[in-house]
């Protein structure tokens, strides 16, 4: 059964570029460990709540976007091979360090079994 990993944080929005690239550059790592895709999706339309919103969860500033994406796995088993190759494979910590296009600790994270799938019209 597919296996979702998903993330919304805040990218100062002049930094946009910065992030695609980061992005594009992520990519290959996550293939090499199995993903079958990858979206990041730089928020549109996405209001301000008055209980929840994605914007309050991040604690977006004014000069921020959120953005919102996910990562695909075949299964679980690939997808926890990934994340124990974020302390052994050194190409993770050349990314994610002090110069990502984003503050990584106003993250919202998660792993999710997928429970139903459709596609296509009707």
């Amino acid at each position: 059964m597919r296996y979702i990993d998903g993330f919304v944080t805040p990218v100062p929005s002049a930094r946009k570029d910065e992030y695609i690239a980061f992005a594009r550059a992520t990519w290959p790592l996550f293939r090499d460990y199995g993903a079958i895709s990858f979206r990041e999706c730089w928020g549109d339309q996405v209001p301000d709540g008055e209980l929840t919103s994605f914007p309050m969860a991040v604690q977006k500033r004014d000069e921020e976007t959120v953005v919102f994406s996910w990562i695909e796995w075949p299964d679980r088993a690939t997808r926890d091979a990934w994340a124990a190759s974020m302390d052994t494979d050194p190409r993770w910590s050349e990314l994610f360090n002090e110069n990502m296009p984003f503050d990584g600790k106003r993250m919202l994270y998660g792993s999710f079994d997928v429970i139903f799938e459709a596609e296509g019209p009707g």
